[in-house]
């Protein structure tokens, strides 16, 4: 089922398109709560810090392939907004021979490094193993994450968003079951959470696939769409790499701040990780207005309708920062209980520390949820240097958090490393959108 976003009420179509995103998002959280919760509450807080400790680098690997696929579904939806039916075919084709090529090249190099990586970013003794376990399995199923980022985005790029959300909660299930079994019943250990999120996310990525080849003919390309020339793969290269790139930079970020996380020892390790879980499910919705915004920007561009991809932003601003205020004084006066689901109401000293961690980062959500908006705003309307920038401004601000804040300050230096990013990176893409639009009214 595909849905034009180029005619209707804004407010009313970005929120209809939010809405499956924001469930789709915290399911897919769900998949590394299951992970942690189980693994936390069953094999000890060790464990939780070992998985806890990968985030970044998976982030720095998975961030690439969510933002590659996302870049070269913006492609797709302008040649939708336009109504350009043969252009939204060939996209789909170069874009699923260009996964291709990035899924074996990255899982490479990936499966390869996990060792080093780790061992350079001081990850502690008594975790190192369990991570290096954890994260090689993930690496060695990257493949099962860009078939769904791919199919998904795709589907999004023509305006369902609710299909992908069908197939994540029941994969979401599958996972949780597995966890189960594979951590309890098989005692596999950190491995076996691997292993369950893997699977788990093969099996979404085979259902949306399968939807398209069979409901979705706009998606349905032929041998002949796939005589690609330079030209296709260098637009939708263009589009891709920042986007790709733009999210490895903020990981690297995420990385320096780990290696501080990891000198202050396993229970800051488990408190920050315990707490990241609680953020992320905090600042989905925030995220997912964003995502709206890729694709309600990108179709109404390829349509010629500047002043309502306007109209569309400012709706959407009243919408997620509403929302983000709101979910702000959640983190700020239940934060300490909603850790206690990770680790259990007797690690005191991990649930005084989450409570830091997130009472500092509710009070700055606005921020974020204002720099989704603008950050893919400007990605929909094709423009990938200035979120780029962006990128590198949190790269910057977090690595201040980590190496100036976190010696004086301790644990709260780097709880205060997000906040400083956001506001870093906020900056110049709200700017940049303005004058964006600005110039695109001129024309």
């Amino acid at each position: 089922m595909t849905k034009s976003m180029t005619s209707g009420n804004p407010a009313k179509l970005i929120l209809m398109f939010a809405l499956p995103l924001i469930v789709g998002n915290i399911f897919q959280q769900f998949y590394s709560m299951a992970d942690t919760v189980i693994v936390g509450r069953t094999i000890g807080v060790n464990a939780l810090a070992a998985v806890g400790c990968t985030g970044s680098i998976t982030f720095f690997i998975l961030g690439f392939v969510m933002g590659f696929t996302s870049g070269l579904s913006i492609i797709t939806a302008q040649k939708f907004g336009g109504q350009d039916e043969e252009g939204v075919k060939r996209s789909f084709a170069v874009s699923i021979v260009l996964s291709v090529i990035v899924a074996i090249v990255l899982t490479i190099i990936a499966v390869i490094c996990t060792r080093p990586v780790l061992e350079l970013l001081n990850t502690p003794a008594e975790i190192l193993e369990d991570a290096v376990s954890y994260l090689r399995i993930i690496f060695l199923g990257l493949s099962a994450s860009v078939l769904f980022n791919l199919t998904s985005n795709m589907m999004r790029a023509l305006g369902d968003s609710r299909t992908p959300l069908y197939f994540l909660i029941f994969a979401c299930c599958i996972n949780i079951v597995l966890d189960l079994v594979l951590i309890v019943v098989f005692d596999m250990g950190v491995a076996g959470a691997g292993v369950a999120t893997i699977f788990s996310q093969l099996l979404s990525g085979i259902f949306c696939f399968i939807y398209i080849m069979k409901k979705m003919p706009a998606l349905w390309v032929r041998r002949e769409h796939f005589k690609i020339n330079k030209l296709e793969i260098g637009n939708h290269l263009n589009t891709a790499f920042p986007m790709a790139f733009q999210m490895s930079i903020i990981a690297i970020g995420a990385l320096i701040l780990q290696v501080a996380l990891n000198g202050l020892g396993a229970v800051s390790v488990a408190a920050y990780t315990a707490s990241q879980k609680i953020d992320a499910i905090a600042t989905m919705p925030m995220n997912s207005f964003g995502q709206a915004m890729a694709t309600y920007s990108a179709q109404n561009y390829g349509a010629g309708k500047v002043e309502r991809i306007k109209k569309g932003v400012w709706q959407c601003i009243f919408m997620s920062v509403g929302f983000s205020i709101l979910m702000g004084f959640v983190n700020v006066f239940a934060g300490s209980n909603l850790a206690a689901v990770f680790v259990g109401n007797g690690e005191l000293e991990v649930l005084k520390l989450a409570k830091i961690y997130l009472s500092i980062n509710g009070v700055w959500y606005p921020v974020l949820a204002l720099l989704f908006i603008y950050r893919f705003t400007l990605q929909g309307l094709g423009n990938g240097l200035v979120p780029t920038i962006a990128g590198i401004m949190e790269l910057l601000m977090r690595a201040f958090g980590a190496l100036i804040l976190v010696g004086p300050l301790g644990f709260a230096g780097a709880c205060m490393a997000n906040p400083l990013a956001w506001i870093g990176a906020c900056v110049p893409l709200a700017v940049a959108y303005y004058m964006t639009v600005r110039k695109l009214s001129v024309v």
